[in-house]
């Protein structure tokens, strides 16, 4: 089993946004990609953390599988126009995946 970990530092200012957008990501887009809410977390920084930075966790068996939800995502506008969207509430460059491995 493993960990996909997506994050994002919010704008200041422009975390409640952040947020919204991406829970409508995880009740829109998540299903048609077959990601399942009960292996899905959304997480904010708190102590020792940025506060700006939203995570999201997603519990993955292999990297198959999350080569295959990746490759779903390209084939849905609406990830595209969510993507759009959600661009003006991120700091630039701040999104990066990590992986691990649950031991």
């Amino acid at each position: 089993m493993m960990i996909a970990r997506w994050s994002i530092d919010a704008r200041f200012g422009y975390k409640q946004q952040a947020v919204e957008h991406l829970q409508r990501w995880l009740r829109e887009v998540a299903p048609q990609i077959g990601v399942k809410p009960e292996r899905t977390r959304l997480l904010t920084g708190s102590v020792g953390a940025l506060e700006a930075t939203l995570q999201t966790e997603h519990q993955i068996e292999d990297l198959a599988e999350l080569e295959r939800i990746w490759s779903k995502l390209g084939t849905i506008p609406a990830h595209a126009q969510w993507g759009k969207e959600l661009e003006p509430f991120v700091v630039s460059g701040t999104s990066r995946w990590e992986i691990y491995r649950v031991l």
